[in-house]
């Protein structure tokens, strides 16, 4: 940690990124480490390839984040959130793999230790809890606007401390952003409160999609491009679907296959696919996301792989006979 603190006081020029289809984790821990760069007078840019879910856009400093990284643009630093690889962040990769100096902060186990200087701690409930020891050990005083952040980041990664990575540190941290800001009834409305109608017909067609492998031990729900044009809505509409299909009775891992939206260079009949994987902590979802290039945590984990929508449904019911 010392180093990672040596490297952020000493910059000037701070590229900061999260994975793309950012989560509260992603997006808090962002943010709040923005906000103390920003406080210490640092030329920051944050970004984040993707679209903020809307849910998310209560938290301060959201307007900050940039989804292009302009080629003008030159940098020290880069502080990288929340990514088990550098090529999570998307299409940014090449702009930050350039950087002299980059600093990975993560809690996944499939981290594959990239960078300049590493923080990981597995252990850790959420990047958002790493992000908050390090603001600490700096002696930044937590001002409302990181609490949210902090608070956010925390309070969606552990699922409302219901996931088995909430630990002790969850409740301690959260308990004092509430003294230092943090209204715990606005935040969850604004992460949980309200949903789209579009959001809802497109659940209907993801509840008819679930599919059950022959031993009953694992779903699979599946969202086309198709789905989601019916509908008018959008890739931040399905977090949280896959949970429907992971508490089906009897079911250990449950898979949600989501056709992303269709790049000019693609191979003809092929398709790319992300696939979030979810388990009920007995079985290790990571070492199956690694197999595909993927990475994430015991019970959380996900890839993206170019394929046929048969051939992927395939593989992924054949897993079934491991569980």
């Amino acid at each position: 940690m010392d180093q990672i603190i040596q490297h952020l006081k000493k910059s000037d020029r701070v590229l900061l990124a999260s994975h793309t289809n950012p989560d509260g984790d992603a997006i808090g821990s962002l943010l709040a480490i923005g906000i103390v760069l920003d406080s210490l007078n640092k030329n920051i840019f944050l970004f984040n390839e993707s679209p903020i879910p809307a849910v998310y856009r209560f938290v301060p400093f959201i307007e900050r984040i940039e989804h292009e990284i302009p080629a003008a643009l030159e940098f020290d630093t880069a502080v990288i959130l929340d990514c088990g690889n550098l090529q999570r962040i998307g299409k940014g990769v090449s702009a930050a793999s350039r950087i002299p100096v980059i600093l990975n902060i993560d809690h996944h186990l499939t981290n594959n230790n990239f960078g300049t200087c590493q923080l990981i701690d597995t252990k850790a409930c959420s990047t958002a809890e790493i992000v908050y020891r390090i603001i600490k050990m700096m002696g930044i005083s937590i001002n409302s606007a990181i609490a949210t952040s902090i608070y956010t980041g925390i309070l969606t990664d552990t699922g409302s401390f219901r996931f088995s990575n909430t630990n002790r540190s969850a409740f301690a941290i959260c308990a004092e952003m509430t003294s230092c800001g943090v209204n715990p009834y606005e935040v969850a409305q604004h992460v949980y409160g309200t949903y789209s109608l579009g959001r809802i017909r497109l659940l209907n067609f993801a509840l008819d999609s679930i599919e059950i492998s022959s031993n009953g031990k694992l779903s699979m729900m599946t969202i086309t491009q198709e789905m989601i044009n019916e509908t008018g809505t959008h890739s931040e509409d399905i977090e949280g679907l896959i949970n429907y299909a992971r508490r089906i009775k009897d079911v250990k891992v449950a898979a949600l296959i989501q056709e992303q939206k269709a790049e000019s260079d693609q191979s003809i009949g092929l398709k790319t696919f992300h696939v979030s994987l979810r388990s009920d902590g007995k079985f290790d979802v990571s070492a199956i996301a690694s197999a595909f290039g993927g990475g994430g945590h015991i019970s959380a984990a996900g890839f993206n792989i170019e394929t046929t929508l048969e051939a992927l449904k395939t593989q992924i019911i054949s897993l079934s006979e491991k569980i």
